[in-house]
């Protein structure tokens, strides 16, 4: 027999060897390749620097409160200092307990992942899970995804020589999505608790934490059982490594999920108003400003920070007095219509309502009959409409609900400091979710006799005191031109007597107003209006006297702020400056400043409106709202009732409201409930109330500063007034 071959073992080992080496040669080709780019670029230096993601530009009040944000991601970047104690070592113990002891790639949570050795997280740490937020590559095939894994931990490793580790927590935080529109912890912090992340507790951080694995799957709101359950795994982990204790966890996990969730949107938060306003005039600027590397600014995407001169407190003082009082008069104006139509004489008004609605466009461009299109409107569905008590679901037809929405009155309120120009409140409607138009800024209506201060003020310019009596009788005024006359009527019908210029003005007297307007003629009264600030149309006829020309809001607090500003008409601002994301000032503003009326005609003027205040049109601040301190004021009222009107000055504060409806048609038929007095003057004295029990806003309750120079006209007009010769009584009527 011959002898049995020899087993050769060298072959089996160089081959076993080979095998062993070929996926770390593989990974080291594959790493080393990556690391120079062969399979796509890694960021640079500079974009690890700054690395893009997209943030939201948040607008600050005064007293630095975000009123809101403009964005595609809802996103604000935060600090580590920014975040609580709980929220970071919830983080940690939950996606990465190693975070400290790791250079960006944990090998032991690489092999407990590949092995399911168990423990906290997943292969990823927190810097690979930040790299790939902040440099996502698309996954194609294995090898894709192979590469993609690569550059996270080239990347991790670069951003851990780049950064600390708690700013690599930080920006962790700012990058991952949280859902219901809430990129980043800050956001969300503030869309689930209403807080900051900084005053998280543990439950609350928990939560947040639990999200980040699956944002829809653990909603609070949508999925509550999954949530807390979610929430509880989480906690967990906090109690495995000793962030809590056994008695801590047992009572965290038995806590039931408390939200204050308000989903931040354009239409919700405050001053919604104020901020789509101010949103039209940053893209403007948006477009006009340059970065350094020459490109524009986005204002959806760059994180610019708006610092305005609203004051949350005063705003919201203004958006509960708009509520108080529109809810009330709102069932007084329904009860005033009931069995009745309002626009019974104009039906026009719901026709042509219902032609530029989004449904009648719709079914004209989907080539509908007039047939369909009035079965389409005459057809009851579910939809859920505004009210003073709430949104309520509700069945109606759309022609219905057209009618619903048209007897809505309508308001716009703006509250502006008259030495700075700085305006602390806006409310341009009832909701902007449901009424979108700005009453403050862009609408404009007749201001009825809010106007005849600009007359008066020419007066007193001209030479004439508040003491100055006038022939209570009718006056004709003809236009040179045409020949026609004009003769304004009392709104009472009485005539008769002497009336002091104050005295006419506390009670709107018209026959004195045209009696004013034949001395110094319209185009006079226009160029003074002009100087205060007005710059909306204003025909040049003696009509005007009584409040003829549609003017905004906007320009008229600017304009009465002149008086308790000496003569010195400042501009309306509401932008203080605009940062970039780095806190870098780009630009401050500064209001315009023009002296328009002398200091004494001022000072005179707030002494006859003060008249209107303490015996006059707007006496109701004394009697049924008990102010007693000094205060300045003018009601308007126009033909019908259709617009109202209030001005209130006080030393500190200027504050004017209109109300109305949509349609000039639709008014209270009587004087006693449409007048200015009634329907805008009570917005004023509610937002006032509040404003004067905030001992935070200090605003005084002190008289006018007189001027220093001796006045050149008697103030005190009780010697010259006769009460016989009164004509009594007037109701605030414009015309």
């Amino acid at each position: 027999m011959s002898p049995i071959a020899p087993i050769k073992f060298g072959k089996y080992i160089r081959l076993f060897w080979l095998l062993a080496a070929t996926p770390f040669v593989l990974l080291f080709f594959f790493v080393t390749g990556t690391a120079y780019g062969l399979f796509g670029a890694l960021p640079s230096f500079e974009e690890l620097e700054n690395p893009k993601t997209y943030q939201a530009t948040e607008i600050y009040s005064s007293d630095l409160k975000i009123l809101g944000k403009y964005y595609i991601e809802n996103r604000s970047i935060i600090h580590y200092s920014d975040l609580s104690t709980n929220l970071v070592n919830t983080l940690k113990a939950t996606e990465d307990i190693r975070f400290e002891n790791h250079s960006g790639i944990d090998i032991r949570g690489l092999l407990r992942a590949l092995f399911k050795l168990g423990g906290a997280g997943g292969g990823s740490t927190l810097t690979q899970q930040l790299a790939k937020n902040l440099f996502p590559r698309e996954e194609m095939n294995l090898f894709s995804f192979i590469i993609r894994k690569i550059k996270e931990w080239i990347i991790a490793v670069k951003l851990e020589r780049s950064y600390t580790k708690q700013e690599i927590l930080a920006m962790y935080l700012n990058t991952v999505e949280f859902g219901s529109n809430a990129f980043g912890i800050r956001s969300a912090s503030n869309t689930f608790f209403k807080k900051e992340p900084i005053d998280l507790n543990i439950e609350e951080s928990a939560l947040l934490v639990g999200l980040l694995q699956a944002p829809t799957r653990y909603n609070p709101v949508r999925n509550p059982a999954n949530s807390i359950k979610r929430r509880n795994v989480v906690l967990g982990q906090l109690h495995k490594y000793k962030f809590i204790d056994d008695l801590q966890f047992d009572l965290l996990k038995l806590k039931p999920i408390k939200l204050n969730y308000e989903p931040e949107g354009h239409a919700s938060g405050l001053a919604p108003y104020f901020r789509e306003m101010l949103r039209q005039e940053l893209i403007k600027w948006c477009k006009e400003h340059r970065k350094t590397d020459g490109s524009t600014y986005n204002l959806y995407k760059d994180g610019l920070k708006v610092y305005t001169t609203i004051d949350s407190r005063m705003q919201r003082y203004a958006e509960e007095a708009v509520k108080t009082h529109l809810s009330e008069l709102q069932k007084s104006f329904n009860a005033h219509w009931k069995g009745k139509v309002a626009w019974k004489d104009f039906p026009e008004i719901i026709t042509d309502a219902m032609k530029k609605s989004e449904r009648y466009h719709a079914l004209t461009e989907a080539n509908a009959s007039e047939a369909e299109i009035k079965k389409s409107f005459n057809t009851k569905t579910k939809m859920t409409v505004f009210t003073w008590k709430g949104e309520r679901d509700t069945i109606l037809t759309p022609l219905d609900s057209i009618k619903y929405y048209k007897l809505f009155l309508q308001t716009g309120f703006m509250s502006m400091e008259p030495q700075t120009g700085y305006i602390r409140a806006w409310v341009g409607g009832n909701d902007y979710k449901y009424f979108q138009y700005d009453h403050v800024k862009d609408g404009k209506r007749q201001v009825g006799s809010t106007f005849k201060a600009f007359l008066y003020t020419l007066a007193m310019q001209e030479g004439y005191s508040p003491c100055y009596k006038v022939p209570n009788v009718q006056v004709t005024i003809t236009d040179p031109i045409t020949g026609t006359t004009w003769t304004p009527e009392n709104s009472d019908g009485k005539y008769g007597g002497m009336l002091t210029l104050k005295y006419a003005l506390a009670e709107s007297i018209n026959c004195v107003s045209a009696y004013l307007m034949k001395q110094f003629g319209p185009e006079a009264v226009i160029q003074i209006a002009r100087k205060m600030g007005i710059t909306s149309h204003l025909d040049p006829y003696p009509s005007i006297a009584l409040g003829t020309p549609d003017v905004s809001v906007f320009e008229m607090v600017g304009a009465y702020s002149t008086f308790p500003n000496k003569g010195v008409w400042v501009e309306p601002q509401y932008l203080l400056r605009i940062e970039d994301k780095n806190a870098v000032v780009i630009q401050d503003f500064v209001p315009k400043k023009v002296e328009a009326i002398s200091e004494e005609t001022a000072y005179l003027m707030l002494s006859l409106m003060k008249g209107v205040v303490d015996y006059g049109t707007s006496a109701r601040l004394r009697f049924k709202f008990g102010f007693t301190n000094p205060i300045a004021g003018k009601t308007g009222t126009t033909q019908n009732q259709s617009d109202g009107w209030f001005m209130g000055i006080t030393p500190e504060l200027v504050s004017g409201c209109w109300t109305g409806c949509e349609d000039r048609s639709i008014h209270f038929r009587s004087i006693e409930l449409g007048q200015g007095a009634n329907v805008a003057l009570p917005e004023w004295a509610y937002f006032m109330k509040k404003v004067y029990a905030d001992p935070t806003l200090n605003y005084s309750k002190s008289d006018f500063e007189k001027p220093e120079r001796p006045l050149s006209v008697e103030l005190d007009c009780s010697k010259y007034e006769n009460e016989s010769e009164k004509p009594g009584d007037q109701d605030d009527l414009g015309y």
